[in-house]
């Protein structure tokens, strides 16, 4: 195995080439640490040690950082570790690293999700932002069944009163573009045709 190509990313980062095809990112002190130099060889041992140990503890460590900061789908931290620039077996390896210990769990992101916003947008909205993390459709229905059995009912009518408000928009005062320009608002966040036409009939004082 020939180091081909050693590709500078930042003053401490560079990309390494065997082969002439990718192959990992590592610091430039270890590119010291494993005698890695273009145009030479590298050895079995340390491919081996950089392939199997040090990249694979690096992306477990970069999952648990990004993780204490925010919540992740399964989809969006794959992503995060991608632009890292692991391998997929490497990236794999992570992930299923963090879900053993709970770390992500795309079920419980999408109820909470689900919980949160229940009371600012549609259902119709709040599923495209979900499948737009990339939780599976058949998890986010099951999830809201799960809300709907505890006893939570959106009044998607409220909502969408609510946001009218906001706009200072009285359905009594306006005219027929105006109302066009709202029926567009109310649709693009998610919207039912019958929930449109009923709340922008409604006469709702502006604030």
């Amino acid at each position: 195995m020939t180091v081909t190509r050693i590709e500078g990313i930042t003053s401490k980062k560079a990309r390494i080439f065997i082969d002439n095809e990718f192959a990992f990112v590592l610091y430039k002190g270890e590119l010291r640490l494993y005698k890695i130099r273009e145009g030479e060889e590298i050895g079995k041992d340390e491919y081996r040690e950089i392939t199997e140990k040090l990249l694979p503890k690096r992306a477990k460590l970069r999952s648990m950082n990004l993780l204490k900061s925010k919540a992740y789908t399964e989809r969006q931290l794959r992503d995060k570790l991608f632009l890292g620039e692991y391998k997929e077996n490497i990236v794999n390896e992570a992930i299923e690293y963090v879900k053993s210990y709970g770390y992500i769990d795309d079920r419980k992101y999408a109820k909470d999700f689900i919980a949160y916003h229940m009371d600012n947008k549609s259902r119709k909205r709040i599923e495209m932002d979900l499948y737009g993390k990339g939780i599976d459709r058949n998890i986010v229905q099951e999830m809201w069944e799960e809300i709907l059995e505890e006893g939570e009912q959106p009044d998607e009518i409220s909502i969408a009163e609510e946001l009218l408000r906001k706009k200072n928009f009285n359905p009594d005062l306006a005219t027929n573009k105006e109302k066009q320009k709202m029926w567009a608002f109310l649709y693009r966040k998610g919207f039912n045709m019958d929930i449109i036409r009923r709340v922008l009939l409604l006469d709702i004082t502006p604030i």
